[in-house]
């Protein structure tokens, strides 16, 4: 082969690498902002919790947050005044499209509808768990839209 023929063929294919190169680098711009709005959609949805401790009025609080942690440290997103409870005592966290609850290695562990929370389990409305002397009541917001059904 002639010089100018192989020096052709050379340009021809440096230039087809890069177009190949900035055709991936698109469409792997394109996937990672497709995954981000995606993920940017998903909406926590809101948690509420009714505390009761003996003898006071019940309260309610509302959270909008992905983790809420409950303890006597007031750090935490839902500190109660109890001296049963931890610091940090236990900790409802939504991920794979449900909210959980788990113990954090607490003192006196969390009760979970009368039994004892050995591992992270899910949670419904109207779960009730109880850390120390406090009750906690759960009522999940989209719960209210869907009409209720028998729990197995």
């Amino acid at each position: 082969m002639s010089g100018p023929v192989v020096l052709v063929l050379r340009l021809a294919l440096a230039v087809s690498l890069y177009a190949f190169l900035g055709w991936a680098f698109i469409c792997l711009w394109r996937e990672i902002r497709q995954q981000g709005a995606l993920l940017a959609s998903r909406k926590v949805p809101p948690i509420s919790l009714t505390i009761s401790r003996g003898g006071p009025a019940p309260q309610t609080r509302h959270f909008i947050q992905p983790d809420v942690t409950i303890g006597r440290d007031p750090a935490c997103e839902c500190p109660v005044d109890d001296e049963a409870i931890s610091a940090r005592h236990a900790r409802l966290s939504f991920h794979h499209s449900q909210w959980w609850l788990e113990d954090l290695d607490s003192t006196n562990g969390v009760l979970l509808n009368q039994e004892k929370l050995a591992m992270p389990t899910v949670i419904i409305s109207e779960d009730e768990f109880k850390c120390g002397e406090t009750s906690f009541v759960i009522s999940l917001a989209g719960d209210i839209l869907m009409p209720p059904t028998k729990r197995i």
